[in-house]
């Protein structure tokens, strides 16, 4: 299968699907040096896994990733302090699917002779034939995302070294928009966000703050406890720490499902949601991502432009748009109006206005960058839909029968976050790299 790679500096190959043995990804371009736990990889996937709140899918993958390769299983040499340091060499992240059971295997077998509308089940039946790894849409399913969020963790850390931060949280849903923040209140409150997820998740309190998997453990220790895990996941979430709505806001000051800075946006996005959700539909909306700290000059010409790069996370299931800065709202400006006018300042550029989300010419102003994505509806929804038999070409009616997401921008913005700094890693490397030569 083509398609599974990314990047040219900062390489990364994907595999698996929703329910083989797992999904990989392969990490090529980490630097050496870097102290990577499990535990802080999944405090990332825990943000977009299924099963966490009611807008989303209900299949109980806890995502528990397992660093198989790219870092020294000892110091070098006695006393170095570099054991489970980076190395150089290729990184391998591995996400075991551990709720994968005969009565879903089931449901999809059933339903599998009749497309999903709006899903990619026909086309890669098209594509690949009888073989086409259709049981929970394969690699087609929104599960594949994990391997974008393990990846892009490991990218965020690095363009931290290098004073630049990534977020992005939920802009609108259902209809329902936030209102604009200033992007540090934003970066704050996605932090929080985190936070609260982290100290709320069951499996991240119990597998890693607990102990029970360790950096420690060499990788068949790890499965035998992995094997314990699969016949306990009902009894882990059981003993998710409890608190209310209002105690979540009181104590974090964030929302208790929705990623959104405004509390009172989130909990109307919730409302909306979950009144579309019980006709059996389904609802879409925009995830907001932000990059600070980027350095002017990022960035390549013509076919490796920033702002195109952005736009290869149409890649992302379900996100059917990728706009920068103002946009789609360009073509009601006039250029007086669009154009980001600049003065100087101390010494430094200023702009007044960044209605090209920190881009032009392809390449970085300085500024911060503003990309937004427009999240379509789930197409599995619990509506009857004309459809067809892929085999005998019969028409047919779907109601959907199988696990699925109310709506999948609440889970699609981790996502996002982490695709963006995996493409703004690619790029600064090379910059870095063009630089050194041009200073010499």
């Amino acid at each position: 299968m083509l398609g599974c790679h990314f990047g040219r500096c900062f390489q990364v190959t994907v595999a698996g699907g929703s329910y083989q043995e797992g999904l990989l990804a392969t990490l090529q371009g980490v630097p050496p040096g870097m102290r990577l736990t499990e535990q802080e990889i999944y405090g990332d996937l825990l943000l977009r896994k299924p099963g966490a709140d009611e807008l989303s899918s209900p299949r109980k993958e806890p995502d528990l990733p397992v660093i198989y390769s790219g870092v020294n299983a000892s110091d070098t040499i006695e006393g170095a302090g570099n054991w489970n340091h980076t190395n150089g060499t290729p990184l391998s992240i591995l996400i075991p699917n551990l709720d994968r059971h005969f009565v879903h295997v089931k449901q999809y077998q059933d339903t599998n002779r009749t497309p999903r509308p709006g899903h990619a089940s026909y086309a890669s039946f098209v594509k690949y034939g009888p073989d086409d790894d259709a049981i929970g849409a394969g690699i087609f399913s929104g599960r594949y995302t994990c391997t974008i969020v393990a990846a892009g963790y490991v990218a965020k850390q690095v363009l931290k070294k290098f004073g630049i931060e990534v977020f992005a949280y939920v802009k609108e849903a259902a209809g329902v928009r936030c209102p604009e923040i200033d992007h540090a209140e934003v970066l704050n409150a996605t932090n929080r966000y985190k936070k609260m997820r982290h100290d709320l998740d069951p499996f991240y309190q119990e597998v890693y703050v607990k102990g029970r998997i360790t950096p420690e453990m060499r990788f068949l220790e790890k499965m035998r406890i992995f094997a314990q895990i699969e016949q306990e996941i009902e009894d882990i979430r059981g003993k998710a720490p409890q608190m209310t709505s209002a105690e979540i806001a009181d104590k974090y000051g964030t929302h208790h499902v929705v990623n959104c800075p405004d509390i009172q946006a989130a909990e109307a996005m919730l409302d909306a949601c979950n009144r579309i959700t019980r006709t059996g539909d389904s609802s879409g909306g925009i995830v907001e991502v932000v990059v600070t700290g980027v350095p002017a000059g990022l960035g390549e010409p013509v076919f490796c432009k920033l702002d195109g790069e952005l736009g290869r996370m149409l890649g992302i299931g379900a996100v059917k748009g990728v706009e920068i800065g103002a946009g789609f709202a360009v073509k009601d400006m006039t250029g007086f109006e669009s154009n980001d006018q600049m003065h100087s300042e101390d010494g430094r550029v200023v702009f007044d206005s960044n209605n090209a989300g920190g881009i032009t010419g392809g390449i970085a102003t300085g500024q911060s960058i503003v990309a937004r994505l427009a999240v379509k509806p789930t197409p599995t929804i619990d509506r009857p839909q004309h459809t067809i038999d892929k085999y005998t070409l019969e028409n047919k009616d779907l109601a959907a029968i199988t696990r699925r997401d109310p709506t999948i921008v609440a889970r699609i913005w981790p996502v996002a976050e982490n695709y963006t700094a995996m493409v703004i890693l690619d790029l600064l490397i090379a910059h870095f790299g063009y630089q050194a030569l041009f200073k010499k």
